[in-house]
Formats: C-alpha cells, sequence, structure tokens
C-alpha cells in the first residue's frame, strides 16, 4: 500500500457529484482531504464524507474573502503543505510521487502544476491551453488568492477561478501534469462561463480605469509569467473586435485547429465567452457600475409610469 503525502487537499465544491468520485479517487495519497462546500443540493456531500474527507460548509456572505481564501484562512490543516484541486480534476500517480519528492525541497514555498485540459473527451494540446500553468501547490501559511475587486457584481460565484496566488518566497514547476476533464455536459460549460464573463467584465473595468490595487498581481511586461500575463491583458481590453481577434488567436494563431472539430469548438465558444463580457462591460458603464439596475419604464395611456416588474396600484 502505497504511503500517504503529507499534504492537506483543499477541493471548492458545489454540485459536484458527476466528477467528485474521479477526483477523490485520484487522492488517496493525501494525508487529509477538505471539501469546501457552498450547500450542495445534489449528493456532493454524500460522496464526500464517504471517501473519508472532510466536509466543510461555506457561506458567501457577498465579501471578500471568497472560498478558497477563507479556507486558508480558518481550516485546521494539520500539513504545512496545501494542494489546490477542482473537482474536475485529477492528480495522477506520477504527479504524486513528485509531490512528494518536491515538497523536501526547501529551496521554494509553492509550485506550479501544468494542467492536461479535456473537452469533449480530446485532450486540448493547441490554442493557448497547453501548458496551463496554476500555482497550486504551496506552503498554506505562504499563500494567498489575489482580491480583484469583482464582489459588487451580482452572480460570479463564491469561489476564486481565475484570480492568482500571491506567494510569499520562490515557486518551482513540476513536470507531470494534472488532469481536467468535466464530466458534465457543454450546458454546464456555458452555463459556468456565463457566470465567468460577469466576473470577467468587472475585472476589464478595473484594468481600463487603472486602479492600483496592493492586493492584487501587478502589471509588468518585465516581470514573471503572471506579471507578464496581466500585462498584455491590460493592452488586451482595450483592443477593438475581441471576439473575432479571441477566435484567431485561439483557433490559428495558437494552431487550435489541430485539435480538430473539439478544438473549432473550443474556439467559438471562447469567441463567444468574449463577447459576452464585452456586453456586459457595456452594461456595467450604462448602468453606473453595475449590472442589471437600469430602472426601465414604460408608459400607459391615463396611467402613471411604472417600473417593469412592480404592479401599479
Amino acid at each position: 500500500m502505497s504511503y500517504k503525502i503529507p499534504v492537506s487537499v483543499l477541493i471548492p465544491a458545489k454540485n459536484e457529484q458527476a466528477n467528485l468520485p474521479a477526483c477523490l479517487t485520484s487522492l488517496q495519497r493525501a494525508d487529509e482531504v477538505f471539501v469546501v462546500d457552498s450547500q450542495s443540493n445534489d449528493r456532493s456531500g454524500e460522496i464526500a464524507r464517504s471517501s473519508g474527507a472532510n466536509v466543510v460548509q461555506f457561506h458567501f456572505d457577498g465579501h471578500w474573502p471568497k472560498k478558497k481564501n477563507w479556507s486558508l484562512d480558518h481550516l485546521p490543516f494539520r500539513n504545512e503543505w496545501v494542494l489546490i484541486v477542482d473537482c474536475d480534476e485529477r492528480i495522477t500517480s506520477e504527479l504524486w510521487e513528485e509531490i512528494a519528492e518536491a515538497i523536501q525541497n526547501p529551496e521554494y514555498n509553492g509550485y506550479y502544476l501544468n494542467r492536461r485540459v479535456f473537452f469533449l473527451g480530446q485532450w486540448i494540446r493547441h490554442g493557448g491551453k497547453y501548458p496551463d500553468w496554476n500555482l497550486r501547490l504551496f506552503k498554506h501559511k505562504q499563500g494567498r488568492y489575489e482580491n480583484l475587486h469583482t464582489e459588487d457584481i451580482p452572480n460570479t460565484g463564491d469561489n476564486e477561478v481565475h484570480e492568482h496566488v500571491i506567494l510569499t518566497g520562490k515557486a518551482g514547476y513540476l513536470k507531470n501534469d494534472m488532469v481536467h476533464e468535466d464530466f458534465r455536459d457543454l450546458y454546464h460549460w456555458i452555463e459556468r462561463h456565463n457566470r465567468y464573463s460577469n466576473w470577467e467584465a468587472r475585472v476589464y473595468l478595473n484594468l481600463l480605469t487603472a486602479k492600483n490595487q496592493s492586493d492584487t498581481i501587478g502589471a509588468n511586461l518585465f516581470g514573471d509569467a503572471v506579471q507578464r500575463k496581466r500585462f498584455l491583458k491590460k493592452v488586451w481590453v482595450r483592443l477593438p473586435f475581441k471576439p473575432i481577434l479571441r477566435f484567431i488567436l485561439s483557433y490559428i494563431v495558437q494552431r487550435g485547429f489541430l485539435d480538430g472539430k473539439a478544438g473549432y469548438i473550443y474556439a467559438r465558444l471562447l469567441s463567444q465567452y468574449e463577447y459576452q463580457i464585452g456586453i456586459k462591460l457595456y452594461e456595467i458603464k450604462q448602468c453606473g457600475g453595475q449590472l442589471n439596475t437600469i430602472s426601465t419604464t414604460i408608459s400607459v395611456p391615463g396611467t402613471l409610469p411604472t417600473e417593469i416588474g412592480q404592479t401599479a396600484t
């Protein structure tokens, strides 16, 4: 029997009964597993408890911190190292062996893991999806997710998804991939990215207004990979025709066409996602910094104007 590796795993979850069994099976080498649930109404909690995981309920009040940072601040981890794993991700045996060796190296306080993304049952090797580095393994006292100040926008979720970890100290890179494959259908992909586009619209607005926030990772063309990516995003948000450019970038420049039909569908969906971000950014600007707050009125002859959704008296 393989020995337990002194790592505490953190899994943010909500209604993930389709993905959790495979995810939890891949985590059997971990010394402990926490599933932080957002009041799932499916069998997520039951599945997690039956695997031996610790299930903790998170109640988001609409303010920072969100789920992962709250967990890092409050959960009683018994190990120095924490591994962040989403429900639709798997840790391979080869990666576990590498993790066991890596955490003995005092040179680094964290490690980037490369995600191998599957879409429609196919590994997406191109279109900018591979390599896909994420800082997921770190000493839990040394890392926290940045705050991009998006909580004022509704329906963005209670979990840090695209925020990056701000790490005290140096980070290394592991060689073996983690696997990312959502077992749910395209409905859930589209529904999830509809929510993400709310979040992205606020991020775009913050980048356009050039807010200097100390609790975010700054933009620097000559900095590390994340800082360079943030710099390029500040340029990107100012470009015209972004939905078309997103498709050209993913499908042609980054050779998404080499992934066949799945690569084409993925590039089209990314273009649609960029369009959603754009129109929601327009809505935020029109609504004075918020979504869905325009007071729309109708006039009926012989009556006073009435706000839609209210009843005239």
